[in-house]
């Protein structure tokens, strides 16, 4: 099976899109399919929009990228193409897009040997809309997976727009995480037989075995894009409180950072409680999850999660929001706490709860790695994908021969 696949960004960029898709790709090489991936040549989020010092456009067998178109008056022509009421024009032209002229016209010439396309991300409808074009010129199904962010109002009308929506529709198969999901994709108008409830999975050996660096006191991890959508700035207003009543605990940041929270950042008044990481390796990630005694991200955008299951791999329990992807995945108090979507004094009491009571942190932790094999395996989560691939490029074989697809159980 040939397999194309579309996303704004693959590594070494780092996001959850993109660490799934790299996982997908892996598990289906794996199984002996062949997959090529488009993306952008971008790494940093802001290289989809501004100028890029990333490499220019490669093609190769496995992978197609190609770089960005940067012009002035950028966000503000590309805003006012998109409020045009044609449906294919706003996926091309929304202002977050990495917009990619040369992998639209790739894709009305690609003749390569091809089966499927599968399609990611929300609300990055640029490497979508291109998928499509493939996979409607060369009459082979389009699958997506949106991933849906749905915490608050606001976010869920930027996920749900009338284009994001039509892309919905042009799918031949949706794949979601989260029953939360799954609702927000049917009242999209979706029919339910052409939604898959797949959610996520790890894998334990990837994210643990790293050297705890003791801090001598409770240490709070947070590993994310730092900003407000990510909960950043609200996990450390939470944390303020708390110091500012004498506790005493260290907040780990981890992941890169967004403009808008350098100038929280630069006027927040205990920097020296925090530690920042800044983007780190998969083998810096072990370290990180070893030096922490619990992972906080109160999230408002987030679908999933991955970072979750990483900590409930290494038994730290998992502080979250009581809405979106997280606040499904994590039961309060019982393997995880919530906290009231975007009210930060409960986020502070629920904070003080793990920086005090390490038998809580222990039980909510030991409870989280317990759920990982039986829910949240990788394999099984990638089969569900690879059977519905072969679903579709098999109904013609399995008539004229009668065999049916070999599931694959190679573990990553």
């Amino acid at each position: 099976m040939h397999v194309a696949h579309f996303i704004q960004r693959c590594p070494p960029a780092l996001g959850g899109s993109e660490s799934y898709f790299e996982r997908l790709a892996q598990h289906l090489r794996a199984c002996g399919d062949e997959v090529t991936t488009w993306c952008s040549s971008a790494i940093e989020l802001k290289e989809m929009w501004l100028p890029s010092q990333s490499p220019a456009t490669a093609l190769t067998e496995h992978l197609r990228r190609y770089r960005p178109v940067a012009f002035p008056l950028r966000r503000y022509l590309l805003k006012a193409l998109s409020l045009m009421p044609h449906r294919p024009l706003q996926c091309l032209t929304a202002p977050c897009n990495p917009v990619c002229p040369a992998m639209w016209r790739d894709a009305g010439r690609f003749d390569g040997p091809l089966d499927a396309v599968h399609a990611t991300a929300f609300p990055y409808s640029f490497p979508i809309a291109c998928g499509l074009r493939l996979a409607r010129r060369r009459k082979v199904p389009f699958f997506l997976t949106p991933f849906l962010h749905l915490a608050d109002e606001r976010t869920r009308r930027q996920y749900t727009a009338p284009h994001l929506r039509w892309l919905l529709n042009q799918a031949d198969r949706v794949f979601v995480q989260t029953k939360l999901e799954r609702d927000a994709v049917r009242a999209a108008g979706i029919p339910v037989d052409r939604i898959v409830l797949q959610g996520l999975g790890v894998d334990p050996r990837d994210v643990t075995g790293g050297v705890r660096a003791s801090s001598g006191e409770p240490t709070i991890g947070h590993l994310a894009n730092a900003s407000h959508e990510k909960g950043t700035i609200d996990l450390l207003n939470a944390a303020a409180i708390l110091w500012a009543n004498g506790e005493r605990f260290r907040v780990v940041l981890a992941g890169p950072s967004m403009p808008s929270f350098e100038a929280f950042w630069n006027m927040f008044p205990f920097r020296p409680r925090v530690t920042r990481l800044g983007p780190i390796s998969e083998l810096k990630k072990r370290d990180f999850f070893a030096s922490i005694d619990a992972f906080a991200l109160p999230s408002r955008s987030d679908s999933f999660g991955l970072v979750l299951l990483e900590a409930w791999a290494n038994a730290k329990p998992n502080l979250v929001y009581a809405a979106g992807g997280p606040g499904e995945i994590v039961r309060d108090g019982i393997d995880g706490l919530h906290a009231a979507f975007g009210f930060v004094p409960h986020l502070a009491r629920q904070l003080n709860r793990l920086v005090n009571d390490s038998e809580l942190r222990t039980r909510l932790g030991d409870a989280g790695r317990a759920r990982l094999a039986p829910e949240f395996d990788w394999t099984d989560k990638l089969e569900i994908v690879r059977r519905e691939l072969n679903g579709f490029k098999s109904r013609s074989t399995f008539f004229a021969t009668g065999r049916r697809p070999v599931t694959c159980s190679s573990a990553l």
